[in-house]
């Protein structure tokens, strides 16, 4: 097996393992693909890989999925939610068509940057985490359209590698009233649309400069993505329910410390 096929199992493994806890799979990605050695054509493995992840929350939440477009044409609720979660993409719409070039070769190419970024967001979902209120919301379907836009916003910080979506999404949940649980599943939700519409627009952007090399690297980064990923979904909310974030946030915060003296050294 050729090296940068084995180095694209890994780093879809690790896209699926962190893609849906608030670590920033992008970041783990670029950072471990840095010291790899690996590099892909317009950035797009470390975009297009995500399709596994999202097809792995697809499989675990279809048949809620399902029922949920089943009851929106008669269930005010239901049809409320839908809405939300489309409201709360429509931020990301726009950033992500507006900063693409930006992010793609500025932002994805600087690692102390990232390194950084989990540092910081590590000590910010401490923070959030430890904060002492009463929720109001214990369900998505109770999130208010306001509110979710405003997670919506919160989400594109994000874009920055480094930040986490699913993370930057559930501290914005959290610190607007909903609990932990909650705050993870409305980020299961959201992330269906927006990473859909990034694998999409990306896929469109870099067509002429995929080859059959970085296809194939693609595909067994997202199979290996897909695969994890299920083992995560399945497991994250009822281990945040009893642990909290805190655990994702100190290893951010020492993943990320790791990587800034390994960068400063390397110098």
């Amino acid at each position: 097996m050729e090296p940068n096929t084995i180095v694209a199992a890994v780093l879809g493994i690790l896209e699926g393992l962190t893609e849906f806890i608030p670590v920033s799979s992008t970041g783990h990605i670029l950072l471990v693909g840095h010291f790899l050695g690996f590099d892909s054509p317009g950035r797009s493995f470390e975009v297009l890989i995500q399709l596994g992840a999202l097809l792995a929350i697809l499989g675990v939440y279809a048949s809620r999925i399902v029922q949920i477009l089943k009851d929106a044409p008669h269930d005010p609720i239901a049809r409320r939610f839908v809405g939300a979660v489309l409201l709360a993409f429509l931020p990301a719409v726009v950033i992500g068509v507006l900063a693409h070039g930006f992010i793609k070769t500025v932002l994805f190419e600087t690692p102390m940057l990232i390194a950084l970024m989990l540092i910081l967001g590590g000590i910010v979902l401490l923070l959030v985490d430890r904060r002492q209120t009463q929720p109001r919301y214990h369900r998505v379907e109770e999130f208010p359209l306001p509110m979710a836009l405003k997670i919506g916003v919160f989400q594109c910080i994000a874009m920055i590698p480094g930040v986490s979506r699913s993370g930057a999404t559930i501290v914005g949940a959290l610190l607007l009233g909903a609990d932990k649980r909650s705050a993870a599943e409305f980020s299961f939700f959201l992330a269906m649309p927006t990473m859909l519409g990034a694998f999409a627009y990306d896929l469109f952007q870099n067509r002429d400069i995929l080859d059959a090399a970085a296809a194939t690297q693609i595909a067994i980064g997202f199979v290996a993505a897909l695969v994890s990923g299920i083992v995560v979904v399945r497991w994250l909310l009822g281990f945040v329910s009893q642990h909290g974030y805190a655990p994702f946030a100190w290893w951010r915060i020492g993943f990320g410390t790791m990587v800034l003296l390994a960068l400063l050294v390397g110098k």
